[in-house]
């Protein structure tokens, strides 16, 4: 088994890889799951140092987790869980719920699909518009009280969010998504959690795969859900493409892929960052975790800069609704 250089998120002392594994799409967004694809990547990812694995209880109404279970089984003590309660998808629709009499359940259900008696990193996926941040983050402190939970994160939360989160227990984690092609957090998230000391956890770190330099409209699939997202569509996606060569060059230049030039662009923003790529591939999760044993320069990262600014990608992230307004449960 690889070590893979550690990082340390939030107040608390939680000590990850550098680069973790995002396992959304091993049973929804990217077409049909292929669980014994996923199974041997997963313990691959263990062999190669890529322990912290990123689920939630939404991930495949449950069947991510599951699927998590099994390839924990006899390993658990190699990897730092984290998954996510609070988004609920059924036929209806989807609705967010984070109140607080219902966090236990959540929890001891996600508990039971991974076949675990502790979750390392519990996160709210996304905060109820309905209640105090205060409510709900209390009752996920009661199960750090009782072990069932050593760290509490959050997803998506607001400034204010995370500051009265932080108020009411430690917060060791927030996740967003962050990356070359979408850097919103950067305006007022990112120095409202480095002052509180949480810890940034980048989803979609290779843009949905756009930062990988290979993602064209003939290559998204007909349910693939990227193609509801502006970014990926007509004139933008074109847009896009040209400024990703300019990734796919300076890639190049240095003889490393782009996705691992994305990444590093990532970790080189700060000790307290850790990119979770997603991937069910065990060739790309190797050049993933390639990416933690490369360093940039101050004049390759300001090349990279100078080549693709924030102000030059095209396109809103049309998602970005969704994380704040899916619907409350009733």
């Amino acid at each position: 088994m690889n070590v893979m250089n550690a990082r340390t998120l939030g107040p608390e002392g939680l000590t990850v890889s550098a680069v973790g594994l995002g396992c959304m799409g091993m049973s929804q967004g990217y077409g049909a799951a292929d669980d014994t694809e996923s199974i041997a990547t997963l313990h691959r990812a263990i062999d190669s140092g890529v322990t912290f694995w990123d689920t939630a209880m939404s991930y495949g109404r449950g069947h991510n987790e599951q699927l998590l279970g099994r390839a924990l089984a006899g390993r658990r003590d190699k990897v730092v869980l984290a998954t996510k309660f609070g988004i609920i998808r059924g036929d209806d629709g989807v609705r967010v719920d984070g109140r607080p009499e219902n966090v236990r359940t959540y929890c001891d259900m996600s508990l039971a699909r991974l076949g675990v008696d502790h979750i390392d990193l519990y996160y709210q996926h996304r905060v109820d518009p309905r209640l105090p941040i205060e409510e709900t983050v209390g009752a996920m402190a009661e199960l750090v009280a009782e072990g069932k939970v050593r760290y509490l994160g959050l997803s998506e939360a607001s400034p204010d969010e995370l500051e009265r989160a932080a108020a009411t227990h430690p917060i060791s984690a927030a996740q967003y998504e962050w990356s070359l092609w979408w850097r919103d957090i950067e305006d007022d998230v990112l120095p409202t959690a480095r002052r509180l000391g949480i810890g940034l956890v980048p989803y979609s770190p290779l843009g949905r795969g756009f930062l990988a330099g290979a993602v064209t409209t003939d290559t998204l699939g007909v349910r693939d859900f990227r193609l509801g997202d502006p970014r990926f569509q007509d004139e933008n996606l074109e847009r896009n493409r040209a400024l990703v060569a300019e990734v796919c060059r300076l890639a190049a230049e240095r003889e490393v892929t782009p996705a691992q030039l994305a990444l590093v662009w990532l970790l080189a923003q700060g000790d307290d960052v850790v990119p979770i790529p997603g991937t069910r591939r065990v060739a790309r999760l190797a050049e993933n975790a390639g990416s933690a044993e490369i360093v940039l320069s101050s004049a390759d990262l300001d090349r990279l800069e100078a080549a693709v600014p924030r102000a030059a990608w095209w396109g809103d992230r049309q998602s970005f609704a969704a994380h704040r307004t899916v619907r409350t449960s009733v």
